[in-house]
Formats: structure tokens, C-alpha cells, sequence
């Protein structure tokens, strides 16, 4: 009878704690359900990011085709003005050295002409001494025949050779006679001459300096003519400049577009690896679940089995020295939060800061540590990503590492940064408080110090929150 109480005791107490194994099993797979089901939610929004993140990136490549294309048609435009500049340049040149050329024809045309005039000035002063003379001569002729009319005017040279009174005296007379007229024959010849060569002069004087004033007025006009085209290339080069300068600003413009876009398509790329790698992660975390869940039912089901066991004990007379099984508890439910990756001050909090004049958004908190500090995960976790200095992703955090966490059943995920080493790899599960790595300098890092973030879902900059609200 005492061994029958003792068996209905144990199966009461088995049936008890059964029960609230089974309470506890129930509490665990629902848990672990809701983990899959939110594993799956965020797997189908990771496929949803990506799928919009190859979409952006298509349209970015589309826009740098555009904008190498409307680079290319910009640099030909340039040439082509280009060489209308060097062309037109060119002609200014021309132009200035026929315009220098055609002023000094004109000066020298000028200073001919100052010489025509001076020289016009000397033949009229010429003329007035020739007139002076002609007019001396006039008068010694007017005297001449004054004499012979005042002797009576009717006297020839015959009666005055015919009047001699002896042989000599009609030699004297005749010597006279001769002289008179040979005297009188050259005064009038010299005066013929003299108004010859006067006449000549003027005329050869003011015909070279009709000819030298319409040269100059000839070459005058063709000064003008070359100064208006002058002018017009100077216009047509200030147009071109300005056109020019206009190319050369879009040009500008479209280096700097094409430079955003092309840092836009790297950060599409960097964001796109860094979901793939949460991907990777998220299907790690969720197999498991799987196993967790798989794990939970096999203990659930080897709990009913001994419960049944124990039953059919209880309803058979036990033999004598019969050892009651120890009953297995179910394993505690994990519920813990975060916890500070290192133990330091923060020398940074979340949110607006300065910077040498600029003003950023800082996504985290810094810790202010000695390079080689150990740091811990700051929950338990699947690592999702593992990026080292200068491998072309997240370059600005240096050595950097991310821990995709599954608490209460919601996600979050982990950063540390500007690391020194890294201990743990890609897709590996890790505990709470497990050393990751160790502190740093790297990446974009003003000294030695842990920078830390918590993400709400998965990472990305929108999700960034203050983890102070969340570290004890």
C-alpha cells in the first residue's frame, strides 16, 4: 500500500511538473514560431530592399550612360568651338598685323604728303621769284621800246645802220643793233622758258599730291573695312568664350553628376552585399530556429512518452527496488537584452555633432578605449557581416562587423566598428558577452576608440537608433 502511494505521489509530482513543461514547451515553440515567422517577414523585406536596390542601381547606370553620353556630345561641341576660337584668333591676328601695316602705309602717305606740301610751298615761293623776274625782264623790254618811241618811233634798226657816218661808226652801229636784238631775243626766250617750267612744276606738284591724298583716302577706307572686321571677330570670339565658358560650367556639372552617381552606384553595391550577407544571415538564424524548434518537439514528444510510462507504472504494482527516472526540466527561455560591448566611457552620444564647421548625424555612440580593448557581442546573435579596411565596403568604419539579434521577438542588429582585429566569421552564432574582436584605429577614426550602434529590423541608416534607450 506505502509503495502504491509512493508510485501515485511520483506520478502526481511528474504530472505536475509535466505540465508545466509542457506550459514551458508551449511558451518555447511558440516563441521559436514567431522568431521563423518574423525570420521569414524580414527575409521577404531583405528580397524586397534587394529587388529595390537593383532597380535604383539599373536606373544609376542608366543615368551614367546618359551622363557620358551627354559628356562625350559636350566635349565635341568643345572642340568644335575649340577651333572656331583658334580660327578666329587666328584672323584677329591677321587682321591686327594688315591693320598695323595699313596704318603705317597711312602715316607714311601722310608724312608724303606733308612733304608734297612743303614742297608746294617752296615751287610757290619758286613761282614768285620767277614772276618777280618776269616782271623785271617785262619792264626792261617796256624800257627798250620806250627809248625807241621817244627817238620817234619811226626809226628802224635799217635807218640806224643807214645813218652812220663812217665805216666804224656803221660797224659800231651794227655790233649795237645785234646786241640789242640778241639781248632782246633771250629775255624773251628765257621768259617762254621760265613760264614752261613754272606751269610743269604746279602741274607735277599737285598731280602727285592728288595722288598721294587719294592713296591715303584709299588706304583710309581699307583701315576702316579692316577695323569693322576686327570688330565682328572680337564679337564672334566673345560669343565663342561665352559659349565656351557655358560648355566648360555643364561639363562641370556633369563630371560632378557623374562622380555622385557613381559614388551612389558604389553605396547601391555596398548596401546591396551588406543584404546579402543579412540574407545569408537571417536564413543561418532562422535554420536555427528550425533546430531549435526541431529540438523543443523531440523533448516534448520523450516527455509524453515518460508520462506515459509513469502512467502504466502507476496502474501496475511496481516490483520491489524499482528507481524512479529523474525528470528532465525543459531549458530556460531566453528574455535578456543588450549590455555595453566594453566597459569605457562614452566620449560620443547619438545624434547631430560638429565637425570642423560641417554638422553630421552620428549614428552610435563612441566608447573611449585603448586599442585592443576586447569586445563583446552585446546580445546573443548570428554575425552578419565582416567587412575589412579598404575592401571597397563600409570603408568609412574601418574593421567593422555586424550581429544580427532575435529578442522578444523582434530583430535587431549590432555595429562595431574602427576595429583592430576580428575573432568571429560570417554567419557564426554567437552569446551574449562572447569576445567578437578587439577594439581599434582604422577606417575614418580620430583616435583609439569603439564605435557602437543598434539598428531596429536590419541594418541601414534609416534604422540607426540611440542604444542608450536600450543598454542598461
Amino acid at each position: 500500500m506505502r509503495k502504491k502511494l509512493s508510485l501515485m505521489l511520483v506520478v502526481f509530482l511528474f504530472m505536475s511538473t509535466s505540465l508545466s513543461t509542457n506550459v514551458l514547451h508551449a511558451e518555447s515553440i511558440n516563441d521559436v514560431k514567431g522568431k521563423l515567422n518574423d525570420l521569414d517577414r524580414k527575409e521577404a523585406e531583405l528580397e524586397k530592399k534587394n529587388n529595390s536596390l537593383n532597380s535604383d542601381k539599373t536606373n544609376t547606370e542608366k543615368k551614367i550612360g546618359e551622363n557620358l553620353n551627354k559628356q562625350s556630345t559636350n566635349k565635341s561641341e568643345m572642340e568644335v568651338i575649340d577651333d572656331k576660337l583658334a580660327q578666329t584668333k587666328t584672323s584677329i591676328e591677321k587682321k591686327e598685323n594688315e591693320i598695323k601695316q595699313t596704318t603705317e602705309k597711312i602715316n607714311t602717305l601722310t608724312e608724303e604728303s606733308k612733304g608734297l606740301k612743303k614742297q608746294m610751298r617752296t615751287l610757290n615761293k619758286e613761282i614768285l621769284q620767277l614772276q618777280k623776274s618776269i616782271r623785271e625782264r617785262e619792264a626792261l623790254l617796256k624800257s627798250r621800246l620806250r627809248s625807241i618811241q621817244e627817238s620817234g618811233g619811226k626809226m628802224s634798226y635799217l635807218e640806224v645802220l643807214l645813218g652812220a657816218k663812217s665805216f666804224g661808226d656803221f660797224i659800231s652801229r651794227t655790233s649795237a643793233v645785234n646786241t640789242i636784238m640778241d639781248s632782246d631775243k633771250e629775255i624773251m626766250e628765257e621768259l617762254d622758258a621760265d613760264k614752261r617750267t613754272m606751269e610743269a612744276k604746279k602741274i607735277e606738284v599737285e598731280e602727285k599730291k592728288d595722288q598721294v591724298e587719294a592713296n591715303k583716302r584709299e588706304v583710309e577706307l581699307r583701315k576702316v573695312k579692316l577695323d569693322k572686321q576686327k570688330q565682328q571677330l572680337n564679337r564672334l570670339k566673345n560669343k565663342l568664350d561665352q559659349q565656351l565658358a557655358k560648355k566648360e560650367k555643364l561639363q562641370r556639372q556633369l563630371e560632378k553628376e557623374h562622380g555622385e552617381l557613381e559614388e551612389y552606384k558604389v553605396s547601391l553595391e555596398e548596401e546591396q552585399a551588406i543584404v546579402r550577407k543579412q540574407k545569408a544571415a537571417a536564413q543561418k538564424a532562422k535554420a536555427f530556429a528550425e533546430q531549435e524548434l526541431a529540438r523543443i518537439q523531440r523533448e516534448q514528444e520523450e516527455a509524453q512518452k515518460r508520462k506515459q510510462q509513469l502512467k502504466q507504472k502507476a496502474s501496475t504494482p511496481s516490483s520491489p527496488g524499482t528507481k524512479s527516472e529523474p525528470i528532465r526540466q525543459a531549458p530556460p527561455i531566453a528574455t535578456g537584452g543588450f549590455i555595453h560591448p566594453v566597459n569605457g566611457p562614452i566620449t560620443s552620444g547619438f545624434g547631430p555633432r560638429s565637425c570642423n564647421g560641417c554638422s553630421t548625424y552620428h549614428r552610435g555612440i563612441d566608447y573611449g578605449v585603448a586599442e585592443g580593448t576586447p569586445v563583446k557581442a552585446s546580445a546573443p546573435g548570428v554575425v552578419t557581416m565582416i567587412s575589412k579596411e579598404y575592401d571597397g565596403q563600409m570603408n568609412g568604419y574601418g574593421n567593422v562587423l555586424l550581429i544580427t539579434h532575435h529578442i522578444k521577438g523582434k530583430t535587431y542588429t549590432t555595429l562595431y566598428a574602427h576595429l583592430s582585429s576580428i575573432d568571429v566569421k560570417a554567419n557564426q552564432k554567437v552569446s551574449q558577452g562572447q569576445v567578437i574582436g578587439k577594439s581599434g584605429n582604422t577606417g575614418n577614426s580620430t583616435g583609439p576608440h569603439l564605435h557602437f550602434e543598434i539598428h531596429k529590423g536590419f541594418w541601414s541608416k534609416e534604422n540607426a537608433t540611440d542604444p542608450m534607450n536600450y543598454l542598461p
